[in-house]
């Protein structure tokens, strides 16, 4: 299988990481979150670093985002989380842009430079926002809720970045 790689840079030597490297880190708990970092990765790295891949250790990130998932996937390629880069800022939401969108902004900076992505429309099913939080959910409920989880990832990955996510 030929897998989109994330590339970054450490103290000048370059790092690559697929979907499935990610996967091995984070575990199988929410592959939609880590589909949707992978994705605002793969946008906002060029955007930041012209010239080539950056380096990981000089990338902050703030988002509205709360998930597992993203959050793994930004430590495994950063190290963001480990080294204080990381921080999830509920000011970042955008509540005009409905309950589905609000929460998936992402400001990613690195030598000077800022980008803030948000989701496209279109992409999460509002029965995963649903189901997700609701309390107490049946067995039934449970094995759905991972289908949809997979069914995000599998979508998303499948896109091009900038169908994905988009400046904002």
């Amino acid at each position: 299988m030929n897998e989109t790689k994330i590339e970054v840079l450490e103290d000048g030597k370059p790092l690559a990481y697929g979907f499935t490297d990610i996967t091995h880190y984070h575990g199988y708990g929410f592959p939609g979150g880590v589909a949707h970092a992978f994705k605002v990765m793969e946008r906002a790295f060029p955007l930041l670093s012209t010239d080539g891949p950056p380096e990981r250790r000089e990338i902050s990130i703030r988002t509205a985002f709360r998930g597992p998932g993203g959050r793994d996937a930004f430590e495994m390629v950063t190290r963001a989380l480990t080294e204080g880069r990381y921080s999830v800022d509920p000011s970042l939401d955008r509540p005009e842009r409905g309950d589905i969108l609000a929460r998936y902004v992402f400001e990613l900076s690195y030598r000077g430079r800022t980008v803030t992505l948000q989701l496209c429309d279109g992409h999460v099913r509002e029965e995963f926002i649903m189901l997700g939080r609701k309390p107490d959910r049946t067995p039934q409920e449970e094995e759905r809720l991972a289908w949809l989880k997979q069914e995000m990832a599998d979508r998303l990955l499948a896109l091009p970045p900038e169908a994905v996510y988009e400046e904002g």
